[in-house]
């Protein structure tokens, strides 16, 4: 018995060990690129109010798109953790190459619809005189779009294998080209014109195209990948591997799509009320979404450890590995919510010295920090579920849970019944909670002992 107790203890700080050491990068590559929308809103505030807005606005009508673009081929991740675990590498190969393909064939629509989203901006009652500058920079940053979604594809390739450093310093690589570009194009040095908002669009695509050749180059030539034969030859798109990573891909797509909405409705919904509530949501949610990033790396490593485990036939090891996963997540966030509870005066003096402003962000803060558990267990729980490729429930749950309860609820107590942004954010609860609970039911349901069915 003591021995048994002993080899579990070691089963469990080894899992727990390769999951931090492939969900880590993960991580860092996640908060650099956060640092990348920072640091563009600094620069473009620094040239006038209509560039800040423009960019604002601009990145906010064309992200659910590049949100959609991810989420489909993040299928490739559970795909190929799949095939390894099932030491099916000559699939691996092929699905590399396919999952290009995809990226490219989507990256067709959503070139032409980011130069078109100005109708969008009229909808949304955009003021007049930002909407030329924002189309202006949606129509620089459209350039990239190419060389993004090949990036994408080639980071979630690259997370399937389980190597996942290649993504943090290419991100890293491009937090220094985005600083350097945005000088040189938005304040017009080096004898290039002063473009303003525009600028900041060609910065962000050439930043895209550069991750996206150093990762290129990367897969090409990184000496384990030899064997899949990635780019050994040339093979057209096949419409039975596009199939299986589009019937994975989706849901995902739309699911993340869905969430990014619900937040990004409250925020809008914030600016009915009050500045100060904008301002102090802000704060909040800010700091929330920097949180965010430690189960959202994490759930990429549970994707890729409970994948390998289903490629091998192994559905009590996918358990094991899933519910390691999700706990490292769980635990990390109630530690944030203890952070959140304890001190939320010194963080949001970290961010503005208006007393207004921080008693709403503080208000917040304290119900950020139940709400951290929720989404620590819900993004963890989605991850293990895409490691069986189990996405189309998970999306339905998203819907139910964002949109048909978090969403209408927090609309009801903070807009009708006056509660306030307080009450906006019990509907965000509320959803982060149903979508956790039925998430980890269902990732318990399908590994109580059968195979979840792998054919699309």
């Amino acid at each position: 018995m003591l021995s048994y107790l002993r080899s579990e203890k070691h089963h469990l700080r080894k899992e727990a060990s390769l999951t931090l050491k492939i969900g880590l990068p993960v991580i860092i590559a996640q908060l650099l690129q956060m640092s990348m929308n920072f640091v563009d809103t600094v620069m473009a505030g620094n040239l006038s109010a209509q560039d800040l807005a423009a960019v604002a606005v601009g990145g906010a009508v064309f992200m659910p798109l590049i949100m959609l673009a991810a989420g489909i081929l993040m299928a490739v991740t559970p795909v190929v953790a799949q095939l390894i675990g099932g030491r099916n590498f000559k699939e691996v190969g092929v699905n590399a190459r396919q999952v290009l393909w995809l990226s490219q064939i989507m990256a067709i629509p959503i070139f032409f619809m980011i130069r078109n989203l100005a109708f969008v901006m009229h909808f949304l009652e955009v003021t007049p005189d930002i909407i030329p500058i924002a189309q202006g920079y949606l129509d620089a940053i459209s350039w990239g779009v190419f060389a993004v979604c090949g990036y994408m594809a080639l980071r979630f390739f690259n997370e399937g294998m389980s190597v996942t450093r290649p993504a943090m310093y290419f991100a890293l690589l491009g937090v220094v080209v985005n600083i350097g570009g945005n000088y040189i194009f938005m304040y017009g040095k080096l004898g290039f014109p002063r473009m303003g908002a525009a600028g900041c669009g060609y910065a962000s695509a050439l930043v895209g195209f550069v991750m996206f050749l150093g990762m290129l180059l990367f897969t090409m030539t990184y000496r384990p990948y030899q064997r899949f034969e990635i780019f050994s030859n040339f093979r057209k798109p096949e419409w039975t591997y596009l199939k299986e990573l589009l019937h994975v891909g989706v849901p995902i797509g739309l699911s993340s799509t869905m969430e990014v909405t619900m937040f990004a409705l409250v925020s809008l919904l914030m600016g009915s009320l009050s500045t100060i509530a904008v301002a102090g949501h802000q704060v909040a949610i800010n700091f929330a979404a920097m949180t965010f990033m430690v189960p959202f790396g994490l759930s990429t490593a549970i994707t890729t450890r409970v994948g390998n485990a289903i490629g091998k036939g192994k559905i009590h090891e996918a358990r094991r590995r899933g519910y390691i996963g999700i706990s490292l997540a769980t635990f990390f966030m109630c530690m944030t919510a203890v952070i959140m509870y304890l001190f939320p005066d010194l963080i949001t003096s970290i961010y503005t010295q208006d007393e207004a402003v921080r008693e709403v962000a503080v208000s917040l803060l304290y119900m950020a920090a139940i709400f951290q558990i929720s989404d620590g267990l819900q993004v963890s729980g989605y991850g293990a579920l895409r490691g069986l490729k189990d996405t189309k429930i998970p999306m339905v749950v998203n819907f139910i849970a964002y949109w048909l309860v978090g969403l209408p609820l927090g609309y009801y107590l903070g807009i009708i019944r006056g509660i306030g942004p307080q009450g906006l954010w019990m509907g965000l609860i509320a959803g982060l909670t149903i979508a956790a609970i039925l998430h980890n039911v269902r990732f318990y349901s399908l590994t109580r002992g059968c195979l979840p069915n792998r054919t699309p």
